[in-house]
């Protein structure tokens, strides 16, 4: 009998990232939520969007989406 069952998602992890249809992981940049009122128009343009995660938070993410990956 051979169970391909990987296992739950982590949904609370999978609200935080961002799969790509290539399976990429973005997340959103560090220090982007609040305090920006007095940074510079660039320094907030360029936190706006998604960047590519760290190798080090992919390895962990794979293990937390396992059913989306």
């Amino acid at each position: 009998m051979n169970m391909s069952h990987k296992g739950k998602t982590n949904k609370s992890f999978l609200k935080r990232v961002k799969i790509t249809g290539r399976g990429k992981i973005m997340k959103r940049p560090p220090h982007q939520d609040h305090f920006n009122a007095k940074e510079a128009g660039s320094a907030a343009r360029n936190k706006k969007g998604h960047v590519m995660a760290p190798s080090s938070l992919i390895k962990n993410a794979k293990a937390l989406l396992q059913s989306n990956i």
